[in-house]
């Protein structure tokens, strides 16, 4: 079982990247997703989760109108549009998977979980 992330990178303030998280050895459509994003010396933190199947999405209040998150669940893969990007944003941005079949929660009981991939907001 395995989730891997990427789509992480270097990014200008005011730019875009598109994270992608692809999963492996289990089907994401029994699992709602969420993506959580830690920076260096603070605490891990919910950014959006996404339901498995009825479209409810939740995002923190710090990054509503500006990131969008979506998935694909023939290709195993969810994805977490980043827009007008600000320096706080950077971090590393982690995936993680759990079996629910209604809504999506902030909190850290998820099965399962990626590496992480890096995106750094700079100038």
């Amino acid at each position: 079982l395995e989730f891997v992330e990427s789509g992480g990178g270097l990014v200008q303030p005011g730019g875009s990247l598109r994270l992608s998280c692809v999963a492996s050895g289990f089907s994401l459509d029994l699992y709602a997703i969420a993506w959580f994003r830690q920076a260096p010396g603070k605490e891990r933190e919910a950014v959006s989760c996404i339901a498995r199947v009825d479209g409810y999405t939740k995002y923190a209040d710090s990054v509503k109108g500006r990131f969008s998150i979506s998935r694909v669940n023939a290709n195993n893969t969810v994805f977490l549009e980043m827009n007008d990007l600000k320096p706080e944003d950077a971090a590393t941005y982690y995936c993680a998977a759990e079996k629910r079949n209604r809504y999506c929660l902030f909190y850290f009981g998820y099965d399962f979980w990626g590496q992480g991939t890096q995106v750094t907001v700079s100038s």
